[in-house]
Order: structure tokens, then C-alpha cells, then sequence
């Protein structure tokens, strides 16, 4: 059986995750600082799988902790999500950023080294494009970050590219996502926001559930099918399945692969709304006010790839990632607390 590192596995994407590994029959260890997560998703995990997961509470950057981690385990491969991910945050905090998500990166890959494991699975953005010239958007696309938590994650890409040339016994995932949203079916995981919600799904459930007044719509006047930006949204339990698929690939073939993973599909905030007021049964009210800085009209993967290499694609509806949301939202109106 294998075994497989999941670096932030307590955060929404890791936990989900963590979920299917356990469901494929592997075995997890966890590591997590808890600052933007919580303890109780791991706890849960292990409640919908009845299986344990090794947990260690502690920073990617701690150094000498990840070597007595790795003294202690043989790990097949290493998933990393740790790292902090608010475009706006990062744009008034950049060495924050560049220190965990960079720094704290390094740290890792340093260990990994010395105890050769050599399989990783990192956790990219679809940010990495910035504005594309054309649409879909294919995995060869020039590269032209906007934001320093943009251009940390395409810096850690590029490191990684440069370890597979010198060393091409590393085995390397560079997993481009587009927009996760939903939660697990079973309403017991999901997205847990800490404040003010930075994504448009968790900010529509906390106002379907009458936490928030309304939903701010950031612009009405792009250049989309009515106005509002577009994104490709994905469910979280495809995107899990999506790093599965990647890990059997790498750890059974040395290469380098750089994969979008998304839908192919585009929906409008205002598609998003409607289908959210279809699965809660009752109005959304919104507000349309000025678009903000950096935004772009519409943004969708081609999925081509991912399809061909890794032989997975996006099941789940955005009806399924907006009912799954709301299970979640209707059972945990105040999250994981």
C-alpha cells in the first residue's frame, strides 16, 4: 500500500483529497499549520472512510520537523497544497506570500532530496495565465502572471521544472486548476472561509442562508453572455480525483506533466446565482457594483489534455457542485466551528 505526504491536507481542497486517497486505498499522512484549516476536516475524513489519517501540526518551513517526519515514514509521494492563496492578500502582503508559498516550498523539496522521494504532485493555478488572448485555454499558453500569489505559484513551477531537467528521476505533476466549488456529498466536508469570503460560491451560500445581505457582483459590463465575469467552475470532489489520477501516472512513470484541470465549461456569476436560487429554493439577492482591479471577462480550460494523459475529466454538474454546496452550508452554517 502506498503511502502519500499531503502537505495543507486539512485545508478544502487537501481534505477532499485526503478522502479519495483513502478511498483508493492508500495511505495518508498529513501535515498542516491549521492557519487557514481545521483539525475537525481531518477528523471527519476519517469518520465518512472509518480510516486513519497520520496527522502532524506543523509549517511546511519548519525545517528540522519535515526531516523527522521523513525519518520516520517512507512516503511514496508528496501532494502539496500548504500555501497561503488569496489574490488580494497577496497583493498587500507579498513577502508573506513568497515566504510560505516559495520559502516554505523549498523547505520541502529539500527533504524530499535527501530522502529520495521523488514524486510530487503540486497544487498550480489557472492565475498563472493572467489574461488569456484566446479561449479555451490550453496547457501551452504564454504564462503572465498579475499578482504575486500568481507569480509565487508560477515560481514554484519553474523551480520544479528546472529539478525534472537536472534530475530526471523526479517524477512531477503541475496541476492547473480552474475554480473548485461543491462540497462532499455527504455534507460533513466543504468549504470553511475564515471572514469574509474571497470566492463568489461560499459568499452566495452565506447569503442563501441569511448570514450575508446580498451578493456583490464585481462588474456587469464585460464582454460575456450578460455582462458578468465568466470562470470555469469545478466540482471538488472531480478536482480530488483529478490529483489520484496524477499520482497513479507519476509514480508509475518518471516524466513532467502541466495539466488544467477544469470543466472546459464557463459559467456567468449570474448563471452561478440562478442555479444556486434552483437548489436552495428561494431568491438571491445581489448587487451590481464596479469591477475590480486585475478581473478578466472569461476564463475555461481545454481539458483536452488532461482527458488524453490522465484519462479523467469533470462528472458533476454545476447543478451538483451548487446542490452539494448548499448540503454543506444547510449543515454547517457556521463551518467546522
Amino acid at each position: 500500500m502506498a503511502k502519500i505526504l499531503v502537505t495543507g491536507g486539512a485545508g478544502y481542497i487537501g481534505s477532499h483529497t485526503c478522502l479519495e486517497l483513502l478511498n483508493s486505498g492508500y495511505e495518508v499522512s498529513v501535515i498542516d499549520n491549521l492557519s487557514n484549516s481545521s483539525y475537525e476536516s481531518i477528523r471527519r475524513v476519517e469518520q465518512i472512510t472509518g480510516k486513519k489519517i497520520d496527522f502532524h501540526n506543523l509549517d511546511v518551513r519548519e525545517e528540522m520537523k519535515l526531516l523527522e517526519i521523513f525519518s520516520n515514514n517512507h512516503f511514496d509521494g508528496v501532494i502539496h497544497f500548504a500555501g497561503l492563496k488569496a489574490v488580494g492578500e497577496s497583493v498587500n502582503s507579498p513577502l508573506e506570500y513568497y515566504q510560505n508559498n516559495v520559502s516554505g516550498t523549498l523547505a520541502l523539496f529539500n527533504v524530499m532530496k535527501k530522502y529520495n522521494c521523488r514524486v510530487i504532485v503540486f497544487s498550480s493555478s489557472a492565475t498563472v495565465y493572467g489574461k488569456p488572448s484566446s479561449l479555451p485555454i490550453k496547457e501551452n499558453f504564454p504564462l503572465k502572471v498579475t499578482n504575486p500569489y500568481g507569480r509565487s505559484k508560477l515560481v514554484v513551477e519553474e523551480i520544479l521544472r528546472d529539478l525534472h531537467f537536472s534530475d530526471t528521476s523526479w517524477s512531477i505533476g503541475l496541476l492547473r486548476y480552474f475554480n473548485p466549488i461543491g462540497a462532499h456529498e455527504s455534507g460533513l466536508i466543504g468549504e470553511d472561509p475564515r471572514g469574509i469570503p474571497n470566492n463568489l460560491l461560499p459568499f452566495v451560500a452565506q447569503v442563501a442562508i441569511g448570514k450575508r445581505k446580498e451578493v456583490i457582483v464585481h462588474g456587469d459590463d464585460y464582454d460575456t453572455i450578460d455582462g458578468t465575469g465568466v470562470r470555469d467552475y469545478i466540482h471538488v470532489v472531480d478536482l480530488a480525483l483529478g490529483h489520484i489520477k496524477s499520482l497513479e501516472l507519476l509514480i508509475n512513470k518518471q516524466k513532467l506533466i502541466t495539466v488544467n484541470l477544469g470543466t472546459g465549461n464557463g459559467y456567468s456569476v449570474l448563471e452561478i446565482i440562478r442555479t444556486y436560487e434552483s437548489v436552495c429554493k428561494k431568491e438571491i439577492p445581489f448587487k451590481i457594483s464596479t469591477r475590480r482591479a486585475g478581473d478578466i471577462d472569461s476564463c475555461y480550460a481545454d481539458v483536452g489534455y488532461a482527458k488524453k494523459i490522465l484519462h479523467w475529466k469533470a462528472e458533476r454538474s454545476l447543478y451538483d457542485m451548487c446542490k452539494d454546496s448548499w448540503n454543506w452550508q444547510v449543515n454547517n452554517p457556521d463551518g467546522f466551528s
